[in-house]
């Protein structure tokens, strides 16, 4: 296939829908987690989940950025952007998470100066612009987005920036899918890996999952085709007793990465000891900081922030819809009390989130999604 809209094509989908019902034995109920909040939009948005026969469960992972941002960080960007002379910059999904005390946007309400980025570099184009004042990025993401953090940190510095400074909340993939993995209360047959992480770490990196745990992974693309593909291959793995990473992403995804990407990521960050996730606590090794010789653009350092760890709302139910423990619909608050007007939980919020996804595309009940 060379065009988008093949990757849309209905009799496609349909054609693979049927090899997935053939596949399939009918007396097992298979629950494959997709790990990218990407993956779910695609899935809901075309009705992918509507073509697989109702033995085959999709739920939910850790992949959305935006989502496994905890409070108390949320919180520190908020003092940071109360900061005087400060300019805070973000991407326009942050301004609208919630903190303890209200989010980025109701601060900038209140007079701080917060202004919404499409990247880390428009970040610093500010700080070039505007020399008197400190510009912090508040920079988000997985390994996908942190190669452009580390490339614009690396110009700063080369050019000689030094009213320019960085937030760092990147989080790596491994570890919390360990954590899932390990945790008694959530029983998975096989991974939908994480296509945009792939592009830059590869498919290698997932290799513990079959090799420690015994569940298949198929790293995939977001087109509806590609999913259905990736389901595909993994209960053909199960049918034939087969368990290994597959790579159904080939066309973007190397297997063993961007290793220009890697280098750099490898010189700008270092590994956080521990790292609190919204709704899944703190796992070890899985966020980062910058490294040793970009530690005089540590916004962290340069700003004092409360730093300090908030309980989730009582009412909100992000860490399980995280872990794929429930579905979005199942939480008491689901699309009445939290919306994506007024979001009580990030996965409300994100453009990536399950929550978001499910109310955007009407998937409020257990009978709608059925057919």
């Amino acid at each position: 296939m060379r065009f988008v809209d093949e990757f849309r094509d209905p009799e496609l989908g349909r054609a693979l829908a049927a090899e997935i019902r053939q596949t399939v034995d009918p007396g097992t109920h298979l629950k494959l987690m997709e790990v990218c909040g990407g993956h779910t939009h695609s899935i809901y948005r075309y009705g992918v989940d509507d073509l697989l026969p109702e033995n085959v469960e999709l739920v939910h992972g850790p992949g959305c950025p935006v989502c496994v941002i905890p409070m108390g960080r949320v919180d520190d960007a908020i003092a940071m952007a109360h900061e005087p002379g400060v300019i805070f910059t973000c991407f326009g999904d942050m301004m609208r998470v919630p903190g303890s005390n209200g989010t980025l946007m109701e601060a900038k309400a209140a007079g701080a100066d917060v202004r919404m980025v499409y990247s880390p570099l428009d970040a610093l184009r500010i700080a070039k612009s505007e020399p008197g004042r400190e510009v912090v990025f508040f920079a988000i993401g997985f390994e996908t987005t942190a190669p452009s953090t580390a490339l614009t940190l690396k110009r700063a510095k080369a050019e000689g920036v030094e009213n320019f400074s960085c937030f760092c909340n990147h989080v790596t993939i491994v570890p919390p899918l360990r954590a899932l993995l390990d945790s008694p209360d959530l029983r998975l047959d096989g991974f939908i890996g994480p296509g945009h992480v792939s592009t830059v770490v590869g498919a290698r990196p997932l290799e513990f999952i079959p090799a420690d745990y015994g569940k298949p992974v198929v790293v995939s693309g977001f087109e509806p085709v590609d999913i259905l593909q990736s389901v595909l291959m993994i209960l053909t793995q199960l049918r034939d007793g087969r368990c290994e990473v597959e790579n159904q992403y080939s066309r973007v995804v190397p297997y063993e990465g961007n290793l220009r990407a890697l280098e750099v990521m490898a010189e700008v960050f270092a590994l956080r000891p521990h790292f609190e996730w919204r709704g899944l606590g703190f796992i070890s090794q899985s966020g980062l900081r910058l490294s040793d010789a970009y530690a005089d653009m540590d916004a962290e350092r340069r700003f004092s922030v409360p730093g300090v760890r908030i309980a989730d709302p009582k009412a909100c139910q992000c860490g399980e819809v995280l872990k794929g423990v429930i579905r979005p619909w199942e939480c008491k608050v689901f699309g009445t009390a939290c919306t994506p007007e007024r979001p009580i939980g990030t996965c409300m919020v994100s453009s990536e989130g399950a929550c978001a996804a499910y109310y955007n595309y009407g998937r409020f009940s257990r009978e709608r999604e059925v057919v």
